[in-house]
């Protein structure tokens, strides 16, 4: 590697680290001084807040860092072109391609790393994150009460609820299925359903049993049992998703489209952000580089402008699209890498124009 690409990459990767450092701080800052009221009203111990602020670290870290990545590339690029550094690489006999190289290898370095954030270091921030948030300052609110519920436990076993309230662990108009292929074998239905550790209390309960010539019909007012599935897995808590590492979150993927979940496509949008946020970091590189290469008249500040409402317009967009699919039957694939394919092309127009 030549003297010109460890000049850049230094500068790159330098301005990048020290965008990190100076945010996360102000980051913490500003979140301590909105909760700081709860913590002391709720008595939270001293380590669990600074072990909350090493897993914000990371998470604020890797939700945030295709931002500092494009705003790094902007910031000395700019500099470089206000100080007609560029210029002077240039017209040396070095052209624009070689010029991007370090940027590239920077912009490859980064995301690597943070593909590895994401796919293993963020996943137990957040759960440390949201824990301590729902533990300490909203207690009692992992989940709301989910109404019309629907499992498949596997093949052969289904469930269904009307409601279900989490903070009782208690489902009304209770149905649990058993089918021999596409024959029922056997259903129990009650009123009620509560859990009481690993004894479950139906109310107005009834078993039926389909034999081949009759059916048997169990009744009772009270039954306590035993049934093969947690009460919690009527619905994960929102937040259950970002915790899994990406194989965990394959299989919890799989097992609740099995069972029919309503929340899949929040599910779906998480996992596909796990590679979507790095490739974001390439492709706004290489736009921050597009736009601020060129000496303007107005020096850094019109490039950070342009590219800061670049960065705004990027996030608008992701974060409008991953709602719909939350909240819609929106494909969460389509929502997830639009923004990456439409600022593709536009890194890809913006970059030949600058080649110009």
């Amino acid at each position: 590697m030549k003297i010109l690409d460890w000049y850049i990459l230094k500068r790159y990767l330098g301005t990048f680290f020290t965008m990190i450092l100076l945010f996360i701080p102000i980051g913490i800052i500003v979140d301590l001084s909105e909760k700081i009221d709860n913590m002391l009203e709720h008595k939270v111990p001293v380590a669990a807040v600074i072990s909350y602020y090493l897993d914000f670290t990371v998470y604020f870290a890797n939700l945030l860092f295709p931002l500092f990545v494009f705003l790094s590339v902007i910031w000395f690029t700019s500099k470089l072109a206000n100080k007609t550094e560029i210029i002077a690489f240039l017209s040396s006999g070095v052209s624009f391609w070689r010029f991007l190289r370090p940027y590239m290898i920077g912009a490859i370095l980064i995301c690597l790393g943070a593909l590895a954030m994401g796919l293993f270091l963020a996943p137990k921030a957040s759960q440390g994150f949201n824990e301590f948030k729902y533990t300490y300052l909203k207690k009692g609110k992992k989940v709301q009460e989910t109404r019309n519920v629907y499992r498949q436990l596997n093949d052969s076993i289904f469930l269904y609820a009307n409601d279900f309230k989490p903070l009782k662990k208690k489902a009304t108009n209770f149905t649990l299925e058993y089918f021999n292929g596409n024959k029922l074998v056997t259903k129990i239905s009650a009123r009620t359903i509560t859990s009481k550790d690993s004894i479950y209390e139906l109310r107005d309960f009834v078993k039926r049993t389909v034999l081949e010539n009759e059916d048997i019909i169990e009744k009772a007012r009270k039954k306590d049992t035993v049934l093969p599935f947690n009460i919690d897995e009527f619905t994960p808590v929102t937040y259950v998703a970002e915790t899994l590492n990406y194989m965990q979150l394959s299989k919890f993927i799989e097992k609740e489209s099995k069972r029919g979940s309503s929340d899949i496509n929040r599910y779906k949008v998480v996992a596909y952000k796990r590679w979507s946020i790095p490739v974001s970091a390439f492709i706004l590189t290489v736009i921050g580089v597009a736009v601020s290469s060129m000496k303007r008249r107005g020096g850094m500040g019109i490039n950070l402008a342009v590219g800061i409402s670049l960065a705004f317009i990027f996030i608008f967009f992701d974060k409008v699209l991953g709602t719909m699919a939350n909240q819609s039957d929106f494909p969460p694939l389509v929502a997830v890498w639009f923004p990456n394919v439409s600022f593709g092309i536009l890194a890809i127009y913006l970059l030949y124009n600058a080649k110009r």
